[in-house]
């Protein structure tokens, strides 16, 4: 069934964060990555659009066709995959205020302003089974597109927060018997701690700065990696990110 299309400039503008605020909505491009989407969060799907003839997992959405050159201008990606989904967005994402089931593998993001180490990473976590991830206001927002193209369809995945009261649920989850674990260039730990911990918040630092002192004095552990400093100072940090998730996986 084929629908008109919503003037073209209003699917471009699911690219800004003011656009999927106003629309409550957002792209994931590519036909893995909606798959993803579908499989995990079917009724979050508001509508797909494509270029090609739809597979059967699209028909009980509004589809819509659309030529390459409208998918070239709609698209972010420099090199358009000609299938788009349209997402309903969780609005809690932007609160302060944790879910009801927390589950007991959190990751915390501080400062990590690239957006495909926010998505690597969100990918990530979702892959080791965590349950949420925890973002401070200077993150990379985990809906830009940038950051949607390295979830890979795992965005919904996770609960997700990203606010400014960060700390305060750290706090609060602290208050609740989690461990918080520091990854730290200037570490004394073995990330084999990990392994030991029933309830667990992961800490990530900014790729440059790393994690500030006020997160670093709330940590229980400071984990250092084991790398030859000779020969590389430091890990990037959806690198260290994924070690430390796989040995906190590991019974």
């Amino acid at each position: 069934m084929s629908f008109p299309l919503k003037p073209l400039k209003w699917y471009k503008k699911l690219a800004t964060r003011k656009g999927r605020l106003e629309a409550e909505a957002f792209i994931v491009e590519g036909e893995r990555a909606i798959s993803q989407i579908i499989a995990g969060s079917p009724e979050q799907v508001i509508e797909i659009l494509t270029v090609n003839e739809p597979p059967p997992a699209y028909r009980k959405y509004p589809v819509r066709s659309i030529t390459e050159s409208q998918c070239d201008y709609i698209c972010s990606t420099k090199t358009p995959q000609g299938s788009m989904a349209v997402v309903r967005m969780p609005m809690e994402i932007y609160s302060d205020h944790l879910p009801d089931d927390t589950g007991n593998r959190i990751l915390l993001l501080e400062d990590i302003q690239d957006p495909g180490n926010v998505g690597t990473l969100i990918r990530t976590a979702a892959a080791f089974d965590f349950s949420g991830v925890i973002m401070s206001a200077k993150s990379a927002d985990p809906l830009s597109p940038k950051c949607i193209q390295a979830a890979a369809g795992t965005i919904l995945s996770v609960w997700t927060r990203r606010t400014e009261g960060y700390l305060e649920l750290t706090q609060a989850l602290k208050e609740e018997n989690f461990t918080v674990a520091a990854a730290d260039v200037h570490g004394n730990e073995s990330v084999s701690v990990l392994k030991h911990q029933g309830k667990l918040i992961l800490t990530l630092g900014n790729e440059t700065a790393g994690l500030s002192d006020m997160l670093l004095n709330m940590a229980d552990y400071r984990l250092r990696i084991a790398t030859v400093r000779e020969k590389a100072e430091s890990l990037n940090v959806a690198v260290a990110g994924a070690i430390c998730m796989y040995v906190s996986s590991q019974l």
